[in-house]
């Protein structure tokens, strides 16, 4: 990773992810797919004038992607540290926190991500009839984004499927695939 992902452009940022090395990858990218989702939830409320829950969504939205974004980079940064502590094959007890690590930011990600996607549909069914398709868009993206943090929770954990952590994550996953669900078909 060449530069701070939080400050390149979009285009820079896709070159990043395009390039061969192995960060940033799929949890930077769902972290920056559920935070792009919130904005556009965010629109879609502040788009809604004669909505008295207009202000209070608009915000929640913005609050979830200032919580989401910066965990792409914290993302990056926790699996490079893992791929080294494997690579490097010394200290066990520095070998499970950098794993630990790997699976936890992943797991805040599939969370937050399945929060914006509840937040999407209920914004959806509300929101101006103009950026309908905006608040649909926001509850798929993060519902996309849900899944593949939760899945990367998995892989990264690299333990049985019983683990509290992917449990935690499967939940995300399905709760954001419902809303996702509930907003397109409502």
């Amino acid at each position: 990773m060449s530069a701070d992902l939080l400050d390149l452009t979009v285009g820079e940022l896709l070159e990043e992810l395009a390039e061969p090395g192995p960060v940033p990858a799929g949890g930077s990218a769902a972290a920056f797919g559920a935070a792009m989702a919130a904005a556009l939830v965010a629109m879609a409320a502040r788009a809604t004038s004669d909505w008295e829950e207009a202000g209070p969504c608009a915000a929640q939205a913005l609050a979830l992607r200032a919580r989401l974004q910066p965990l792409a980079r914290a993302d990056a940064e926790a699996y490079a540290n893992a791929l080294r502590a494997l690579d490097d094959r010394g200290d066990d007890f520095e070998l499970g926190r950098a794993l630990d690590q790997a699976a936890a930011l992943p797991l805040a990600i599939a969370e937050g991500a399945a929060d914006v996607a509840e937040l999407a549909a209920h914004v959806s069914d509300r929101c101006d009839g103009r950026v309908r398709g905006d608040a649909l868009a926001a509850a798929a993206l993060a519902g996309g984004a849900a899944l593949a943090a939760s899945r990367l929770v998995e892989i990264n954990l690299a333990t049985k499927p019983d683990d509290e952590r992917s449990r935690r994550a499967q939940e995300a996953a399905a709760r954001a695939a419902r809303a996702a669900t509930r907003a397109v078909e409502g």
